[in-house]
């Protein structure tokens, strides 16, 4: 996430050369693409952690200090 970031609530994604933006509330890709099995990690990922995940945006719209969030295991 970046401080002063656009609506809707997103987060972004990387891996390896490529970026995807994914909508909190409903997982949908906004922009951008990842290979299915990356897709699939980081939207199993993301439902986990989807309230941290709008805790966070709603801090970086503060510019507050994002909380750290667990990563998959």
């Amino acid at each position: 996430m970046y401080f002063r970031d656009h609506a809707p609530p997103h987060f972004h994604a990387f891996y390896q050369d490529t970026e995807i933006l994914i909508e909190i509330d409903t997982l949908e890709v906004i922009r951008g693409s990842l290979p299915r099995r990356a897709l699939g990690l980081v939207l199993d990922w993301a439902e986990l952690h989807r309230s941290e995940l709008k805790e966070n945006w709603k801090r970086a719209q503060q510019h507050l200090d994002l909380s750290n969030i667990e990563p998959l295991e």
